[in-house]
């Protein structure tokens, strides 16, 4: 499998394949860009993963209790104009790369990062004056080289509940997603300065840390209820780090031996799981398959079984985070070689729990160390998938189309869907057959592409078709929770395709 292409019967048919596009520090995305330049810049690189077969993007949209978007609640990204925070940059960017991710029928997750308020580089002076940490000052920690909310403080929690409420309600997002960042990553001789908070608010607890877990936990479970009351269909991710806990702490942990979420970030992922308040949780496996301290191999399993073992309340989808960013480049030697990230990929489909991977990040993708970005796509994004369903949310099967008309354009074959039902899909998946006969629904080598559903008038044009062939195209509807119609609109075209003459410019 390692040495051949994939064939369309070992593919997954629903399989995240997604790509993190980090704002922070401007890692994958430049500042001061015109709505125009930015317009452009969105496109070529939704077009470029497209093209490689991805169909998810995760979008950072709140990289430092800012925003990439009209906010009342934040302000204005300094990472989008490369001017002081607060500086409107005269357009909408995630409102951009939304549109354009859902013409190019690709999910957009919008990224969140709920308690950092600075980078290292910077001091409170650097945020807008409206920003909630300049606001409330009693609010902020600082904590090393770095400011950030209070996680103990119930006006923080409210606070960073209603930003995700105001995400969820003014924008047509498929997901809402947070990292890794929860309580600061530790530093040695600091004590994170939470004490008087606890004294306040943690009364119940015989322990700091147990309180701190609980803000996190609380945290976690106020986002969920928030987005399932406003948009039910919108999904909550977590990717945190990739140890819950080593086996040296607990014996239920992985045989690991490295940092850990739950003793040093307070972040108690088995409890998100148990409790039913994460719709998909995605590990940043971001090691080796011969990494001692902390084996990728290792760690897959044991987070396999987790999701098998704890999510009673509702399944969890299990993706993985991937370092493109170590290939050809770590001390490790492992990632000198351009396979170990499409073993891994290998490893994810073995792993019966698993349903795909996200990719960090753009940049790295994009820069294509050692040449594995082909390599991945040859191999094994060869064909297309749909996004994994989240059946627990609703299950309801969507009905297909009401019509749908074919005409032959210069450009390829155009396809008018027309959508009467009363519950209206989110999308549809094109199916394509040589042919006059329907042929096999269930594998991966027939679907053509996804279009997301516009208002019940959706035009689709297969410019891959060939024009001096007969096809059959089955088109199936997709709810807002990933469900696939049962049976397809059919068209037959029974012609042979014949081009169309241009009209004179």
């Amino acid at each position: 499998m390692t040495n051949q292409k994939a064939t369309a019967d070992s593919l997954p048919k629903n399989e995240m394949r997604a790509a993190w596009i980090s704002s922070v520090l401007n890692i994958d995305m430049k500042a001061g860009m015109t709505k125009a330049q930015y317009t452009q810049w969105a496109q070529s690189t939704l077009d470029k993963l497209k093209a490689a077969n991805y169909n998810a993007v995760i979008f950072q949209v709140k990289p430092l209790n800012d925003a990439l978007y009209a906010s009342e609640l934040a302000p204005w990204s300094s990472y989008i104009t490369g001017k002081k925070q607060g500086t409107n940059p005269g357009f909408d960017p995630l409102q951009i790369m939304l549109d354009e991710a859902h013409k190019r029928g690709l999910e957009l997750h919008a990224w969140v990062n709920p308690y950092r308020v600075t980078m290292a580089s910077q001091t409170l002076s650097d945020l807008a004056a409206d920003n909630v940490a300049r606001k409330n000052p009693s609010w902020v920690v600082k904590y090393g080289k770095q400011y950030y909310l209070n996680p103990g403080l119930p006006e923080v929690q409210n606070y960073l509940v209603s930003t995700i409420e105001e995400l969820v309600s003014n924008y047509d997002i498929d997901a809402v997603h947070m990292d890794d960042y929860f309580y600061p990553y530790k530093i040695k001789g600091e004590t994170f300065p939470d004490q008087q908070t606890f004294k306040k608010y943690g009364s119940s607890f015989n322990k700091i840390e147990d309180w701190r877990r609980n803000n996190v936990n609380e945290l976690v479970g106020n986002v969920y209820a928030s987005i399932n009351e406003i948009k039910p269909h919108v999904q909550y991710g977590i990717s945190p780090f990739g140890i819950w806990r080593n086996k040296g702490q607990d014996a239920t942990g992985s045989n690991t031996n490295g940092m850990s979420n739950y003793d040093d970030l307070y972040a108690d992922t088995r409890q998100w799981m148990k409790d039913g308040n994460i719709d998909y949780i995605t590990p940043q496996i971001y090691w080796s398959r011969s990494n001692k301290a902390a084996n990728y191999s290792v760690l897959l399993d044991w987070w396999g079984r987790e999701v098998e073992t704890y999510a009673k309340v509702h399944p969890v989808n299990l993706y993985i985070g991937m370092a493109d960013y170590k290939v050809g480049n770590d001390s490790d030697v492992a990632w000198k070689n351009k396979t170990e990230l499409t073993n891994q990929v290998i490893a994810n489909r073995a792993n019966k729990n698993t349903q795909g991977q996200m990719h960090f990040s753009l940049k790295s993708i994009n820069n294509n160390a050692l040449g594995y970005a082909p390599y991945l796509k040859q191999q094994l994004y060869n064909y297309k998938a749909l996004t994994p369903a989240t059946v627990w949310k609703d299950s309801t099967v969507p009905l297909y189309p009401t019509d749908v008309k074919l005409s032959k354009e210069s450009s390829g074959m155009k396809l008018t869907i027309t959508d009467e039902n009363s519950t209206q899909p989110r999308k549809y998946v094109i199916y394509r057959f040589d042919g006059t006969k329907e042929g096999s629904y269930e594998g991966v080598k027939n679907i053509v592409d996804v279009v997301y559903n516009t208002q019940g008038n959706t035009v689709y044009v297969d410019t891959t078709a060939n024009k001096h062939k007969v096809y059959t195209y089955g088109i199936k509807s997709i709810s807002a929770t990933g469900v696939e119609s049962k049976t397809a609109f059919v068209l037959q075209d029974g012609q042979p395709m014949l081009p169309v003459a241009e009209e004179p410019e």
